[in-house]
C-alpha cells in the first residue's frame, strides 16, 4: 500500500450541485486528460437505482467509471467503505498512468476523500437508536449541527441517514483517540473545479430534470426494487427520489402530493449542497469556480489548464 500511496497523482475534482450538469463535464475532462472518474456520490454505489441517482450511464461513453453499483439496494454502505473502496481507485487509477478525476456532489464524502481522512468501521448502537426514534428530521438535524463533528448535514435527508451521523459522531466521542487520527490525516494532493450554475437556472433544470426521470420510469424502478425484496424502510433511508416514491407507493401520499413534495426537497438539497461548498472554502478546500454554461470542451480546457498550473 505504501508503494501505491507513493505514486499516486493529484485528483482533479469536479464538484457542483444537483443538476449542474458536472457528470458531462467531469467526462470531458476525462477524456482530455486520459482520465478515469471515481463517483463521489453517495446513492449511485447501488445496484438497480439508476434513474432516481441519475447514474446517467450513457453520458459516460467509453470513460471508465469507478465506484457506480459496488453495493446491493438496501444496503447502509457507509463513508469508511467509501473511503476504503474510493482511496483504492486512486491508487489502481494513477498506477495506470491515469488522471483520477473525482466526479461528485456528497459532500461528506468529497470533502472526506479529499481531506484523506482515515476512519475506523462504526459500529451500530442499539441504545442510542432507540432514544433516537421517534424524533423528526428537524431534531436530529439539530442534534448533530451542535456537535464537534466530522460531519455535516449535506447528506441527511431522511431519519435514518440522521441517526447513523449522530451514532459515528458518539462513537468518536466515546474513542477520542481515533477522533483525532481521523482528524489529522495528510490531505490529498487535489485541485478542485467547481461548476457554477445560477440559482434560477439550477431551479428550472430540477424541475425539469424531475419530469424526464418520472416519465423515464422512476417509480416503476422504485417498484421493481420492493418487489425485488428491499423494505421499504430502507429505500425512504437514502431519501430524496427513494424516500418520496416509496410513500408513493405504499399509500401515504398521492402521486401529485409525492411529485410536489420531491420537488421541494430536491431544490432544499441543491441549496445544502452549495452550503457546503462555502463551508468547505471556508474550511480550507480551495474551489475554482467555472462558469456551468461553458461547453464542455470549453470547460475541460479550462480545468485541465487550472490543474496542470496548480500540480505541475
Amino acid at each position: 500500500m505504501a508503494d501505491a500511496e507513493n505514486i499516486e497523482r493529484p485528483i482533479l475534482a469536479v464538484v457542483g450541485p444537483t443538476a449542474s450538469g458536472k457528470t458531462g463535464y467531469a467526462v470531458a475532462v476525462a477524456r482530455l486528460g486520459d482520465g478515469e472518474i471515481i463517483s463521489g456520490d453517495s446513492r449511485q454505489v447501488y445496484r438497480g437505482m439508476d434513474i432516481g441517482t441519475g447514474k446517467d450511464l450513457g453520458e459516460y461513453g467509453e470513460v471508465r467509471c469507478h465506484l457506480l453499483d459496488v453495493a446491493e439496494a438496501g444496503d447502509k454502505y457507509n463513508l469508511f467503505q467509501y473511503l476504503r473502496d474510493a482511496g483504492e481507485a486512486v491508487a489502481d487509477i494513477s498506477s495506470r498512468g491515469k488522471l483520477p478525476v473525482l466526479c461528485g456532489g456528497s459532500g461528506l464524502y468529497v470533502e472526506s476523500l479529499l481531506k484523506g481522512l482515515k476512519l475506523p468501521p462504526v459500529p451500530e448502537n442499539p441504545e442510542l437508536r432507540a432514544s433516537l426514534a421517534g424524533k423528526s428530521l428537524a431534531e436530529l438535524t439539530g442534534i448533530l449541527s451542535g456537535m464537534k463533528t466530522l460531519h455535516n448535514t449535506t447528506d441527511v435527508d431522511s431519519c435514518q441517514r440522521a441517526i447513523r451521523a449522530i451514532e459515528i459522531e458518539e462513537y468518536y466521542l466515546a474513542h477520542p483517540e481515533e477522533a483525532k487520527d481521523a482528524r489529522e490525516a495528510t490531505p490529498r494532493r487535489a485541485t478542485i473545479i467547481g461548476v457554477d450554475v445560477d440559482r434560477e437556472v439550477r431551479r428550472e433544470r430540477i424541475s425539469r430534470r424531475l419530469d424526464a426521470r418520472l416519465e423515464e420510469g422512476m417509480v416503476d424502478e422504485v417498484r421493481r426494487l420492493l418487489d425485488g425484496g428491499v423494505a421499504p424502510e430502507d429505500l425512504i433511508y437514502y431519501g430524496l427520489e427513494y424516500k418520496f416514491v416509496t410513500e408513493y407507493l405504499v399509500g401515504k401520499t398521492s402521486y401529485s402530493e409525492m411529485r410536489r413534495l420531491l420537488e421541494i426537497a430536491i431544490h432544499q438539497f441543491a441549496k445544502r449542497q452549495m452550503t457546503w461548498f462555502r463551508g468547505a472554502e471556508r474550511r480550507g478546500l480551495h474551489i475554482h469556480w467555472l462558469s456551468g454554461g461553458l461547453p464542455r470542451e470549453e470547460f475541460a480546457r479550462q480545468a485541465i489548464e487550472i490543474y496542470r498550473s496548480e500540480q505541475g
